[in-house]
């Protein structure tokens, strides 16, 4: 064996990362599924911001945002018809929002502004009331209100600085809701539980946890992903009532093995159940410099003679210390090995690069995914 093999080693048994018990992976079944209904609806309108510094949109690039400042203006009872102005404080933006469930009129949400238009900032800018509307082209909220911008410009004639996004920003509780959405929950009597991440052990959990709440069989698995609860068995009052009782209750949840890499920025994020089979790894780099130095030899003076050009190559071979190891344990976790890994110091391009050849041997068992 080894040095180097035994310090990874090593380093396995004093890094080895231990699983979690049981009871620290419970998790409220609110946390794990989305109630059939119970759910958002998305909100888009599109509107002017004015009071910028000069940083709005150039109205000759962008003739819509003319055309909506020229409507908003005779909608006030200003006749801009056959008028020309240029002003630069103004931008045409795109208004986004999620309207939450159960949402009351006159209640208020967040808002995010996104310009359309060459605007260069939003800085400072005030969005005029704008009408949200959703999928079915009815307006749910109206929004209006001071931006606030996650970015800054500065510059000065022959360069630029930007910092961040200052091109979109939002409004907190910057619409207010006119319209609810038709939905009424307490004429249900059966309801679905939808998992986030579907899977058929987890969903057999939380039926069995749900019926043993309730004394009785109120709740039916049908996937991986669904499970029924029967709200007339629960003998609760309403369905409020019973998605109250069911959503704090705990199970734990069933993953299937995953490592995902991230190779833009080294990152590797792993569950504790990935496991590794029986192999061998060895890594190195080894480097070949090949450089070619022609020498010309030429005649005397007034001797007689060509000039030679007599080739000259220089080639070498550099191996870099690389990693060794003889042999993984059948049964090892992939934490346990790239805990070793990580003793020896292997930079994360090459941990990933031996983490796909493990995958590819067949060796890795688990999803791998790469991003």
């Amino acid at each position: 064996m080894t040095y180097v093999t035994r310090l990874l080693v090593a380093a396995f048994l004093v890094l080895g990362i231990a699983a979690p018990s049981a009871e620290a992976n419970q998790i409220r079944i609110k946390d794990l599924v989305e109630f059939d209904g119970v759910r958002g609806n998305d909100l888009v309108g599109y509107g002017l911001v004015v009071g910028l510094n000069g940083t709005g949109d150039g109205l000759r690039n962008a003739p819509f945002t003319e055309e909506i400042m020229t409507n908003i203006l005779e909608r006030l009872g200003v006749n801009v018809t056959g008028e020309q102005f240029r002003p630069k404080n103004v931008a045409a933006v795109l208004v986004t929002a999620s309207l939450p469930p159960f949402a009351r009129a006159g209640g208020q949400i967040d808002v995010t502004v996104s310009a359309i238009g060459d605007a260069n900032s939003l800085l400072g800018g005030t969005l005029i009331m704008t009408p949200l509307n959703a999928a079915d082209g009815q307006i749910y909220a109206v929004a209006q209100g001071t931006i606030i911008a996650g970015g800054a410009v500065a510059g000065g004639d022959a360069a630029e600085v930007v910092q961040g996004v200052p091109t979109s920003g939002t409004i907190p509780s910057g619409a207010r809701v006119e319209r609810e959405i038709a939905f009424d929950l307490d004429s249900l009597s059966t309801l679905r539980l939808a998992l986030r991440e579907p899977d058929f052990t987890t969903a057999g959990r939380i039926e069995r946890v749900i019926n043993q709440n309730f004394g009785r069989a109120v709740a039916v698995m049908l996937d991986s992903g669904t499970v029924r609860l029967d709200i007339t068995r629960t003998r609760l009052q309403s369905p409020a009532h019973a998605l109250a009782e069911v959503e704090n209750l705990t199970v734990a949840p069933e993953r299937k093995a995953r490592v995902v890499v991230d190779q833009r920025s080294g990152t590797i994020v792993m569950g504790d159940d990935v496991r590794i089979s029986r192999i061998a790894v060895s890594q190195g780099n080894l480097t070949l410099r090949v450089r070619e130095a022609p020498l010309v030899v030429q005649p005397n003076p007034f001797a007689e003679g060509e000039t030679v050009i007599v080739p000259r190559t220089d080639a070498e071979i550099e191996q870099e210390p690389g990693i060794s190891l003889a042999e993984v344990a059948p049964g090892t976790t992939l934490s346990e090995v790239v805990a070793g890994l990580n003793a020896l110091g292997v930079a994360p391009r090459d941990m990933i690069d031996i983490l796909k050849s493990i995958k590819a041997a067949g060796a890795l068992h688990a999803e791998f995914v790469v991003r």
